[in-house]
């Protein structure tokens, strides 16, 4: 075990820090501008008079509800369903989870005897580490949370499997692929639990984020279980939506949304959607197709993420490894992909390593955004987000956020606290 410094000499390590007038910020998994040039050549398209999709339709005007038939089969496979079981939406696939969400409340789902709104009481399972914003859209409508521990193989599915039976239990949150924060992939055999799981709703529905399918951070890729397919041969094929986007391919806020389901969930949704709007952005879905032509052009130009982001990653945990391996006072994640890595803390200590590093210029995630309500009950996990800041720049921060660690954990042990992580 390396002995961590005197409280004096990290009191003194820290305020060197301060006053190196840091302005740092690893709050959000933002693509760096760099990642963003990488499609530069969007912005020069469809081209001039090029807005006729395959089928002849003029992109310029109203219609398509479910999107480009081309951009369609383009991400059939990233989504793991045919075309027809695809609906493109524009931008954001928060919204297109925020209007299903919505539609649910409103009109019921397919299998639903009554629209959820008209339920006593409903509930979400919400894998815990977890993304904030999924729990941002049950906390705006009132949706109760059950935090379900994450594994390195996906959710406890003994706790799933017990809490799904609550009929009050409508639907679940899951990041399947290099989960947000944690990184984790889940296993084949999770897949395989939670299509076959028996739920107390008839109506349940998983939402299936895969938000970081293709964004692999070295050579290895690991497959996932395709879920609508062991949905389906369990005999539940509407229970599982799967949700994905080109923000972090492509252009951030000028992305595609997309979703994936089965036939009667899509019949649903662009149901509903279509009284929403007349119809997406088909110019962008032109002007995506014909800048990615294939999945040889989006592997391509993930290939071109990855080595932009793998160095920013390795220089956070190369900085860790420096400064606390050995001590005892953290570990941290090593994710093959993903946006994030979840750093976990003495108990007690993650608040105030947010409030040491923002007085060192360092800007955090918020300690407890990695669980329903902002409430991290044993306040000891964060997630850091390397992408945005320059190579640099994430070795400084992550300099910061050791001090800070090792300082935080001094002053707990100071106050009678282990300041350790806990075996």
């Amino acid at each position: 075990m390396t002995a961590i410094p005197a409280l004096a000499d990290l009191q003194a390590r820290y305020a060197a820090l301060q006053g190196r007038g840091l302005k740092l910020d690893m709050t959000r998994g933002k693509p760096a501008p760099e990642q963003l040039d990488l499609s530069e050549g969007l912005f020069t398209l469809p081209g001039n008079r090029d807005h006729r999709t395959e089928s002849g339709e003029d992109a310029r005007n109203y219609g398509g509800i479910q999107g480009l038939a081309e951009v369609r089969a383009l991400f059939a496979p990233v989504l793991g369903a045919s075309p027809e079981r695809i609906a493109i939406g524009n931008n954001s696939s928060l919204a297109l989870m925020h209007d299903c969400i919505a539609y649910a409340l409103l009109k019921g789902v397919p299998g639903g005897a009554r629209p959820w709104a008209k339920e006593e009481e409903i509930r979400f399972l919400c894998p815990v580490p977890g993304y904030d914003r999924h729990f941002a859209l049950c906390e705006t409508y009132g949706i109760g949370m059950i935090p379900v521990p994450m594994t390195v193989d996906g959710p406890d599915m003994d706790v799933v499997e017990r809490e799904v039976r609550d009929p009050r239990v409508k639907g679940m949150w899951a990041v399947p692929q290099y989960s947000n924060p944690g990184g984790e992939t889940y296993s084949d055999a999770t897949v395989e639990r939670l299509a076959r799981m028996e739920t107390g709703a008839p109506d349940f529905r998983l939402f299936w984020d895969n938000a970081y399918a293709l964004h692999h951070l070295t050579e290895r890729r690991p497959t996932l279980r395709n879920v609508l397919e062991a949905y389906a041969g369990a005999g539940h094929p509407d229970r599982a939506i799967v949700f994905a986007s080109t923000s972090k391919v492509t252009l951030a806020g000028a992305g595609l949304a997309m979703l994936a389901s089965s036939e009667a969930n899509i019949r649903w949704y662009l149901a509903q959607a279509g009284k929403r709007s007349i119809g997406p952005d088909k110019l962008n879905q032109l002007r995506h197709v014909r800048f990615l032509r294939d999945r040889g052009g989006l592997d391509a130009l993930m290939d071109g993420h990855r080595r932009l982001l793998a160095p920013k990653f390795q220089a956070v945990i190369d900085t860790l490894s420096r400064h606390l391996g050995g001590t005892g006072v953290a570990r941290w994640s090593d994710p093959e992909g993903g946006y994030f890595i979840l750093l976990e803390v003495p108990e007690g200590c993650a608040t105030r390593v947010v409030k040491l590093a923002a007085a060192c210029g360092l800007a955090l995630t918020p300690a407890g955004a990695t669980h329903p309500y902002g409430r991290d009950p044993q306040d000891r996990l964060l997630r850091l987000a390397p992408s945005y800041p320059s190579v640099a720049e994430v070795e400084a921060a992550a300099e910061v956020v050791a001090t800070c660690v090792l300082l935080a954990a001094a002053e707990s042990r100071e106050a009678g606290g282990s300041g350790q992580v806990a075996a």
